[in-house]
């Protein structure tokens, strides 16, 4: 083990469980971000696909219901006065930078810095010496 992931002298058990359990929690909220910019992505590639829709509506002669679509769906906001990017922007510039701030302040304050202890200390007790495929 390198000693970016070796426990700082006076570390206790307690901060090394606490702070690993902030960043599987911080590692949640990276997956929360993902899912947020894959409804960005899927909002948006849906919107263009009522282009089409509107298209082959009117091609088969229900140029009502292709206005609607055009007039109710096309552009809309997918909560009020928002659209997808906003609510991106907004759980990153919020929630997520201060759940990354405070997560690297407390790393930064009680361990130097140091990430994955919990996780480098695992791993030293569950690999097996000396194997390959289980070095330090």
């Amino acid at each position: 083990m390198n000693d970016q992931h070796r426990r700082p002298p006076g570390v206790d058990d307690d901060t090394v469980a606490a702070l690993g359990k902030l960043s599987e929690a911080l590692e949640t909220v990276e997956r929360v971000r993902g899912h947020l910019y894959s409804v960005h992505q899927l909002t948006g590639h849906a919107d263009l696909m009522l282009d089409e829709a509107v298209d082959l509506l009117r091609r088969a002669g229900h140029d009502d219901l292709a206005d609607a679509v055009r007039d109710e769906l096309i552009g809309r906001n997918v909560i009020e006065g928002r659209w997808t990017y906003q609510i991106v922007e907004d759980y990153d510039a919020g929630y997520y930078a201060a759940f990354r701030d405070l997560e690297a302040r407390a790393r930064d304050s009680l361990v130097g810095g140091r990430r994955h202890l919990y996780e480098a200390e695992m791993k030293e007790r569950r690999r097996t010496k000396g194997r390959p495929g289980h070095e330090a």
